[in-house]
């Protein structure tokens, strides 16, 4: 039997000086704990137990004043993991975003990750749709955290407003379309702008749940993803493999999606 094919495409990184503190920050934010501690070689060391090809990294910026080094550093990841893809940290309240867009281009980043309940903004913001507009011009997919029954500023509808407003723009919304929200993504995210990934979900939905999102959206519109350093890759993908998808739909999940959203063959 061949091993498969994996791509994990929603993984945090975070530099060795403050990774320890993320690791805590991030803990008592969602009232969980974190399985390890976000360096980069941790997640080359845990993905390669189970194969793990690619890597989709990132790190959302909570105040403006950290994009740049938070971009320097995943740009300077990427150039020493080379099996890393990373999407840029923007925050909505940054004075010149395009100038760190235009940047990020010339950097090769491949698409950028907003966290609106960390970055405090409503996904819809209609200051925002200018931003991502130019995103989807550059052809930048976007990640979006989405979901967390305690706010209001990541749920699915929101997302679904993006969706509708920039339907040029690639949006990827996380944890099944929203973490906790999964009734409400169902309602409003069947868009063909939208794709999904599984991550910090498969620990909540039951298998019939989870079967119905993936097979409500398709596996074509979803990828996998553990939300490293929240979890354990070699647990994750047992979650994933106990759905029991058939060969295609399993392998459009690890890694097919993923290439069809970045263009990078795995």
């Amino acid at each position: 039997m061949q091993p498969l094919k994996i791509v994990d495409a929603h993984a945090h990184i975070f530099p060795g000086a403050i990774a320890p503190k993320a690791r805590e920050s991030v803990s008592r934010f969602y009232h969980l704990p974190m399985y390890t501690t976000g360096f980069p070689h941790t997640l080359v060391e845990q993905g390669s137990k189970i194969g793990v090809r690619k890597y989709l990294v990132c790190s959302p910026a909570t105040t403006p004043g950290q994009v740049k080094s938070i971009n320097d550093f995943l740009h300077q990841k990427c150039q020493q993991y080379p099996q890393f893809v990373a999407f840029a940290t923007l925050h909505p309240a940054m004075e010149d975003p395009y100038s760190e867009i235009d940047r990020i281009v010339e950097l090769g980043f491949r698409g950028v990750k907003f966290h609106a309940d960390l970055q405090k903004f409503n996904t819809d913001d209609p200051a925002m749709l200018p931003v991502y507009r130019r995103l989807a011009q550059l052809g930048l997919p976007v990640l979006f955290h989405a979901g967390d029954s305690r706010f209001e500023y990541s749920r699915p509808q929101r997302i679904h407003n993006v969706a509708v407003a920039v339907p040029e723009l690639t949006c990827i919304a996380a944890h099944f379309g929203g973490y906790e929200r999964w009734e409400e993504a169902q309602l409003c995210l069947k868009l063909p702008n939208v794709y999904f990934d599984t991550c910090s979900s498969l620990s909540f939905l039951s298998k019939e749940d989870a079967l119905r999102l993936l097979y409500y959206f398709g596996p074509q519109r979803f990828m996998f993803g553990t939300d490293f350093p929240m979890w354990d890759h070699t647990r994750e993908l047992e979650r994933f493999l106990a759905l029991g998808l058939p060969e295609a739909d399993r392998d459009q999940v690890l890694y097919r999606t993923f290439e069809q959203v970045t263009g990078i063959q795995v």
